[in-house]
């Protein structure tokens, strides 16, 4: 028999939910076990409800009080470590080139932009190829990853993580970024600084905004989202 295929999904517009409700649920095999729309939603809600499969949305806002976008590439890296087997596929309307290299470097299975239309409409199919253990790029998404353009700034997984929690809440202080990746305070200076002569910046302040300016890190853009975190419809 089998297996059904559990998902979960972080948006924050009620339309793309229910479209990607309406195409996996009309397929047999799929149980959207839980649906959240704010970033730190996100853990609780996987460990309220196992899940196979995430769609992850990187822009959504940290809180329903806070419209700053969630250190998507930060959580990434938290996710690969703590569900090992959870196929991570994001799909959002962000097409800049080193977002979506940084993504695939934190661990994700697969890269949708919201545009590719066709790839949304054969969702169940793409997803059925990742868990047999594929990656996924969508037309649009490979396009921009492999087109021959400026050379892309390149950071490592941990620098990303750093940086990616740094942007969500500038007020962090080394040390508790260290406390919180259980890394030494030295090691997050060195990362950091590390990251600055790639970027070519001079300090945080400066580095977050080329990575974000780059598409490095999520762009910052106000959203409109719907509320909520519901156990969602399943069969």
């Amino acid at each position: 028999m089998e297996k059904t295929i559990r998902v979960a999904i972080l948006e924050d517009h009620q339309g793309v939910i229910d479209g990607y409700r309406y195409r996996l649920l009309q397929e047999h095999g799929f149980a959207i076990v839980a649906v959240a729309t704010y970033g730190n939603q996100l853990m609780p809600m996987l460990q309220q409800h196992p899940a196979d499969v995430l769609l992850l949305d990187i822009g959504v806002p940290i809180s329903e009080g806070n419209i700053t976008p969630f250190p998507a590439l930060s959580l990434i890296v938290e996710l690969r470590d703590q569900y090992p087997n959870l196929k991570i596929i994001v799909i959002s309307m962000y097409d800049e080139r080193t977002l979506i290299q940084s993504t695939l470097k934190a661990g994700v299975s697969g890269y949708i932009l919201k545009g590719d239309h066709a790839t949304i409409q054969d969702l169940g199919k793409t997803i059925r190829s990742i868990m047999s253990g594929g990656s996924y790029l969508s037309e649009q998404a490979a396009d921009k990853l492999l087109r021959k353009t400026e050379p892309l700034v390149s950071l490592s997984p941990r620098q990303l993580q750093i940086l990616s929690l740094c942007a969500a809440d500038p007020n962090l202080t080394k040390a508790e970024i260290a406390n919180r990746l259980h890394l030494a305070d030295s090691t997050v200076r060195n990362l950091l600084t590390s990251a600055y002569q790639r970027l070519g910046a001079r300090n945080l302040a400066a580095a977050i905004a080329v990575a974000h300016a780059q598409g490095i890190l999520t762009p910052h853009f106000p959203s409109s989202p719907a509320a909520g975190f519901d156990l969602a419809d399943s069969r």
